[in-house]
């Protein structure tokens, strides 16, 4: 498993929020591109931005910070919030970008997906936002009607490859990942799945590599130093699963 800390972005702040409440934001640090640089020394895998003015208003609010991140920094990084269009697709692939993750667009555009999926492969990621076991799309502000087992082996046969599965209920709380929601997840399709939302500690990142899941985000753990991120890389490296 891969470790894929976070950095959520509004006004090109880096802040971290509490169950994906614009208004109770927090800045984290004075620039993300320190922030970036930092995760970069500890030897993290792969960075995970999200652009939060994007995700609310369908904008690539922040584009230019994410951009000059992913060109700065050595490790891949991925973006999510906001993207809407092939255009917008397009624009952070040829900017640095290692992958794009799709939410709302791939519940309300399939075909969309379908076209990114056709034109870039497994550099195109879904989203999943899940509330009570359904997926939820526009930054959280408003429910679809799609349960999450459906919709991710509807995914899968559209042929995305990677799935980030939060569980809105735990974003942002500490208060452990769903992990029954992510085994029954892992039992019902062979795509990685990444797990976001919820993480403290050690234990946490323990169970999750012991589920043998491809990736686990973690943003308000480290910020609040519940977790030490050296520690979390160093673990999964040492506890590698091969199948």
């Amino acid at each position: 498993m891969i470790i894929l800390p976070a950095i959520d972005i509004i006004d090109q702040a880096p802040v971290r929020l509490y169950q994906g409440d614009y208004g109770k934001k927090e800045v984290v640090g004075d620039s993300v591109l320190t922030i970036a640089k930092q995760f970069e020394q500890v030897g993290a895998d792969y960075i995970h931005l999200v652009d939060l003015d994007g995700a609310k208003e369908g904008s690539k609010k922040n584009a230019n910070l994410i951009c000059e991140v992913a060109s700065t920094v050595s490790v891949p990084c991925e973006i999510g919030g906001g993207i809407r269009t092939m255009e917008d697709i397009t624009y952070y692939l040829e900017r640095g970008l290692s992958r794009v993750i799709l939410g709302t667009a791939a519940i309300h555009d399939q075909a969309l997906l379908k076209a990114a999926i056709q034109k870039y492969g497994d550099k195109i990621a879904v989203g999943m936002d899940c509330k009570n076991g359904y997926v939820c799309g526009a930054g959280w502000l408003e429910d679809s009607e799609y349960y999450y087992l459906d919709f991710a082996k509807e995914m899968e046969n559209l042929g995305v490859q990677t799935l980030i599965f939060t569980d809105i209920s735990k974003d942002g709380t500490l208060q452990g990942p769903n992990m029954d929601m992510l085994k029954q997840l892992k039992d019902a399709v062979s795509v990685h799945i990444t797990a976001s939302g919820g993480i403290r500690d050690m234990s946490h990142i323990a169970a999750l590599n012991d589920l043998d899941v491809y990736g686990a985000i973690t943003g308000k753990a480290i910020y609040s130093d519940t977790l030490d991120l050296k520690e979390a890389i160093q673990y999964c490296k040492e506890h590698h699963h091969v199948d």
